[in-house]
């Protein structure tokens, strides 16, 4: 309820590292994003600080971004934003930036793109569910056939 949800555009600095879990797919990389600004001294753009996250995402999105993103690709993620600090004994401390990721594309202001639909996922093998028959019952043979002519004909109302 209270997160911070951020939309970041850069570049995918590390090869992404994808790993099958036991909750499902799971997929990490590193995304440089460094602000520009205009330079009236020097009449050009220039580069300012760069902020790397760490961007995790999981099941479909994992799947979809290991078959689509490669270091050095413009990207656009959006996701929940989370900052934690860490240290260990008698090191100094670290600050890192994490996005968990609900969604990535390619930003198309720096390049095209082309959209494949991923197919959709094959259920489990032990979890095919028989065809129901559907088809109307013969009816119980008894040896007479009058009584599968009697069935085979249509009623008729007076």
């Amino acid at each position: 309820m209270h997160e911070t949800v951020v939309c970041v555009v850069g570049n995918v600095a590390t090869a992404p590292v994808y790993r099958e879990l036991a909750a499902g797919p799971s997929l990490r990389f590193r995304l440089a994003a460094t602000a520009r600004y205009w330079d009236r001294e020097k009449s050009t753009w220039t580069d300012g600080h760069t902020n790397f996250f760490t961007v995790w995402a999981n099941r479909q999105l994992a799947a979809n971004a290991m078959a689509s993103v490669e270091v050095g690709q413009p990207l656009v993620v959006q996701g929940r934003l989370k900052v934690r600090t860490d240290g260990r004994d008698g090191q100094q401390q670290w600050a890192s930036a994490d996005i968990d990721a609900t969604a990535i594309g390619h930003d198309l202001s720096r390049g095209t793109a082309v959209f494949r639909r991923a197919g959709k996922p094959e259920p489990p093998a032990g979890a095919a569910r028989p065809e129901p028959d559907w088809a109307t019952p013969s009816p119980p043979d008894t040896g007479d056939d009058t009584a599968v002519q009697q069935a085979s004909e249509p009623a008729t109302v007076t």
